[in-house]
């Protein structure tokens, strides 16, 4: 697993550290079953306070892609399949993107720019 810190970034390194995460869960890097490394090695790996990566930890857990076992570590979830979505991460989708597709309208794109930008992400990721 590659994970790279941008500790300028004003995006928060736990934010930094869950995408990251979920990048290499969704192209494969991170495989179902997997156990992630502990907090206490992460933390050390990237330089960063064992409580950043066990707050990265509690999120990916609240997303359902991970299981946090006490004393043994945290487990890879199975993968949804594609398409089988329910109302509830629907809802929480659409409340994260809100914010961007509106930025995206401010800036001039159009539905055919969102199309094709989702096209490309989705062909990137997966």
């Amino acid at each position: 697993m590659f994970i790279q810190i941008q500790p300028n970034s004003d995006t928060p390194i736990y934010i930094q550290l869950t995408q990251q995460i979920i990048e290499g869960i969704v192209n494969k890097d991170i495989e179902p079953g997997e156990s992630l490394p502990s907090v206490r090695t992460l933390a050390a790996d990237l330089g960063v306070n064992m409580h950043t990566v066990n707050k990265s930890y509690h999120e990916l857990e609240k997303k359902g892609l991970i299981t946090i076992i006490p004393k043994s570590g945290a487990i890879v979830n199975v993968p949804r399949k594609m398409g089988n979505a329910n109302a509830e991460q629907l809802d929480y989708m659409e409340k994260m993107l809100r914010p961007v597709v509106a930025e995206g309208i401010v800036q001039g794109l159009g539905m055919n720019d969102f199309e094709k930008l989702l096209k490309r992400l989705m062909k990137t990721l997966y």
